[in-house]
């Protein structure tokens, strides 16, 4: 695309000495900028290894709101003192390098243009740009060593130009729907890792075998026993010892003595917990608190529990935790099961009228294979109105059949009958956008064998909801979900939209300037518009304005939008032509 914006603030020495900014002070909205505007603060200059960035365009995220709304009790800023140091919010940007320090510009150039990965690592420590690292919540950014030089390698990723500036930004929300479908289950025991075999009353531990997953490539460093017995325990003792893995034999009779395994011997959690047997569902949940980060539990029983459990589902969303499970004997052939993308029956999706739904749905509607029958739910008739409009014609020519509902204009026996008969075998995917366990807990009745259920929707951990893990070991469901994603999701994605296979500007439902922000936000916390709300942050006299109303307030611009008033790279340039301001130099804009 043509780039209106660039010219003087690009060049060396040309950008302004001031940038607008929304700070965030504390907790909450009054918290936020001052007095209800953002800041004009000093520009800084980049150092030796930093650069300066234009922020071109900001994507509005429910996220930015939970973060204002907790202020410092955000888990990712938590306990900063933010009435000193306040934070700038914003992670889904497009930005252009204005200036690079001496060090790096052999690496950036002035005009190169690049979106971020917010979750970035440094020397082994985690901060995410947009949360305890400054975001794009302000016209101008310097950004250091922690995005350009970190443990992953550079969080930038660069973008081809001729990509307008909002679907680069929305590059990042597409890029964690894309990022939960790309979930691959660890086929065996982590290698090097800490495993608990916990052995349940019932278990018959004469019979177990373990085909792979203890051998001289993929052993674990320590092994952890509670309860065994047997020739599986005879087995363990002989392999450890080959294999040079610590063994600690240990007696877990209670709930409590389970608990306190993980004080004793894994401090960061077990990476994997196979429990043999199911007779006693109080140890399996207090087995599922030991799980390290990215742990498993593999459960291994041919009879069903006594009773469903009460399931941290905030950590299968934030800590990738993972439930498999099988009748056994082979105790390694519940790992490795179906991935978490869609399969060829049907998919049900909660919460579709949302932004962040709407893409799910497109995308599912868009891809040549996957789900023929599609069900979309909210509760909410405008939005699932407006994602009709926006994918109803695209299912049909992909030959798919779309049925929307509203469950709440429907008594519950005819919302169950109308699930059924969409899907008289059950769901093969069902995906979660709304964060509410009741809704896990209804969708996991709906599902068939060999399902996945996903939990996409952010649940804070320590949620729980309570689910049947018998489904998962004798019929092979699986719950997975994800939270943000990594450089490689974000690359697949941005090329992509490159490739013209993506089209982020279907999502932007309104767009705004600077000091529309704050009207931005509280609209998508309100679920104001059922896509996203994009910030232009250098354009002036431009408030929250849904596309639709482009046709009275900028008539110029609505002309340029796409069918079904879908935002496109012209209708950007020509609102860039209008609203940036003229600049005092030459005139030039």
């Amino acid at each position: 695309m043509s780039d209106p914006a660039a010219g003087p603030a690009t060049q060396a020495g040309s950008v302004p000495p001031t940038t607008l900014a929304w700070r965030l002070h504390g907790a909450g909205m009054d918290a936020f900028g001052r007095n209800g505007e953002p800041e004009e603060l000093p520009l800084a200059q980049p150092g030796p290894r930093e650069v300066l960035a234009r922020v071109d365009a900001l994507g509005l995220c429910f996220s930015d709101t939970k973060l204002i709304g907790l202020g410092a009790e955000h888990p990712r800023v938590y306990g900063r003192d933010l009435s000193a140091d306040p934070v700038i919010p914003g992670h889904e940007v497009s930005l252009t390098i204005a200036a690079a320090g001496s060090e790096v510009r052999d690496r950036f150039r002035v005009g190169d243009r690049y979106i971020v990965q917010a979750d970035a690592i440094f020397r082994g420590e985690a901060r995410a740009y947009g949360y305890a690292l400054p975001g794009g919540m302000t016209q101008y950014s310097v950004i250091g060593e922690r995005i350009i030089d970190g443990d992953e390698g550079c969080y930038l990723i660069p973008v081809r130009t001729h990509i307008g500036y909002a679907e680069a930004a929305l590059t990042e929300p597409w890029a964690c729907v894309e990022a939960s479908y790309r979930i691959k289950p660890r086929g065996g025991l982590k290698p090097a890792g800490t495993t608990l075999f916990l052995a349940l009353s019932d278990a018959t531990c004469g019979e177990y075998a373990l085909s792979r997953g203890m051998d001289s490539q993929s052993a674990p460093a320590t092994v952890v026993v509670a309860n065994v017995g047997g020739a599986f325990m005879a087995w363990l003792r002989d392999r450890t010892k080959e294999l040079e893995s610590d063994l600690i034999e240990a007696d877990a009779a209670n709930a409590d003595a389970v608990a306190a395994l993980r004080e004793q011997h894994a401090a960061d959690g077990f990476d994997d917990i196979i429990v043999l047997g199911s007779s006693d569902p109080e140890l399996i949940e207090a087995a599922a608190g030991l799980l390290a980060i990215g742990g498993v539990m593999n459960v291994v029983s041919r009879q069903p529990l006594p009773r469903p459990l009460r399931i941290d589902v905030g950590r299968i969303h934030y800590d990738d935790t993972d439930y498999v499970g099988g009748a056994g004997p082979d105790i390694a052939e519940s790992y490795g099961v179906r991935d978490s993308e869609l399969g060829d029956g049907p998919a049900w999706f909660i919460g579709a009228g949302g932004p962040m739904g709407q893409m799910h749905v497109q995308r599912a509607v868009e891809r040549a294979a996957g789900p023929q029958v599609i069900v979309a739910t909210d509760v909410d008739d405008e939005r699932l109105s407006a994602l009709e409009a926006k994918v109803g014609v695209s299912a049909a020519e992909h030959g798919k059949r779309l049925i929307v509902l509203n469950p709440n204009n429907l008594p519950a026996a005819d919302f169950d009958g109308e699930l059924r008969r969409a899907a008289p075998d059950r769901f093969s995917d069902i995906i979660v956008l709304a964060p509410v366990p009741a809704l896990i807990e209804q969708a996991a009745a709906h599902l068939a064998a060999g399902g996945s259920l996903n939990i996409f929707a952010g649940l804070a951990r320590g949620t729980t909801a309570t689910l049947d893990l018998s489904e998962v070991c004798l019929r092979k469901v699986r719950w997975v979900g994800s939270s943000g994603s990594r450089i490689a999701d974000l690359e697949y994605t941005l090329r992509a939209t490159e490739a013209g296979k993506l089209s982020p500007n279907s999502s932007v439902a309104a767009i705004g300037d600077m000091r529309s922000v704050r009207d931005g936000l509280q609209a998508v916390k309100a679920g104001g518009f059922p896509g996203k709300v994009v910030i232009f942050p250098h354009i002036q006299g431009v408030p929250l304005t849904p596309l639709g109303d482009l046709r009275d307030r900028l008539p110029e611009v609505y002309a340029k939008l796409g069918p079904g008033e879908t935002w496109t790279r012209e209708a950007e340039t020509e609102l860039l032509r209008l609203k940036l301001p003229r600049r005092a130099e030459g005139g030039a804009r």
